[in-house]
């Protein structure tokens, strides 16, 4: 399994819709960012569903170690 790649040191700040799913990319290589574009065939890092429970703005993961996954927790902050 390859390791995933730093995009930035902040969360991307995302408005969603209710009910919608997102893919947020787990590996880091994707070019629409924090979104899947699916440049992690092949390396065995897979996308995270994120489903809308609400229309609001969220905080996508930037950091791509967040424990909450693809909800920023802050681990940015500690690295």
């Amino acid at each position: 399994m390859s390791e995933t790649v730093e995009v930035q040191p902040f969360p991307f700040g995302v408005d969603v819709v209710e009910g919608r799913e997102y893919r947020w990319c787990a590996c880091g290589r994707s070019r629409t960012q924090p979104l899947c574009d699916d440049s992690h065939k092949g390396i065995g890092i897979e996308p995270q569903i994120y489903k809308a429970e609400t229309t609001r703005r969220v905080q996508f993961c930037g950091c791509k170690k967040s424990r909450k996954g693809a909800i920023c927790d802050g681990t940015h902050n500690r690295l």
